[in-house]
């Protein structure tokens, strides 16, 4: 049943207002492929707008935050913590792995989403000037915890 939805099928925000507060965390990552020069640049340090990596985990945790915001029909939610890793993965991408929780009343897979699509945007905003072939690819959802429906985790 999509619960976004209302009995007549119009959209409506999911009113949680019964539902338990539960300690909840969601997993997502998204990568990045690129030019092998270009992630060399990065892992050595010598790009001229700085250290990307540094950046980009801000505007992931940033955007986690923001999601409410960005999304339709979400719900602001008060994170209690936001981590974005982003690591080099082979010789031509960036592997981001961002991880959201709280204790509340609705599910924080949008915000970890949201904070690897925005970490994975913001990587390609600062290199598009050496490499404009650089592709965002495999976002997606790993794992999540807590909530009625319980465990979810992507399989190997």
């Amino acid at each position: 049943m999509l619960t976004h939805l209302d009995s007549q099928g119009r959209a409506n925000m999911v009113d949680v207002t019964e539902k338990a507060v539960t300690a909840r965390e969601a997993v997502a990552e998204a990568r990045v492929r690129m030019l092998p020069q270009t992630l060399q640049m990065i892992v050595d340090g010598e790009h001229p707008k700085g250290d990307v990596f540094a950046v980009a985990r801000i505007a992931g945790i940033q955007a986690a935050k923001k999601t409410s915001d960005l999304i339709p029909l979400c719900h602001p939610l008060m994170l209690t913590s936001v981590k974005v890793e982003l690591a080099a993965d082979g010789s031509d991408g960036v592997h981001i792995v961002a991880r959201c929780k709280l204790a509340g009343q609705t599910g924080v897979e949008m915000e970890a989403l949201t904070a690897a699509s925005v970490a994975a945007l913001t990587l390609y905003d600062m290199c598009k000037a050496v490499d404009k072939g650089m592709v965002i690819e495999q976002v997606r959802l790993l794992e999540k915890v807590g909530g009625k429906s319980g465990h979810y985790q992507v399989e190997a």
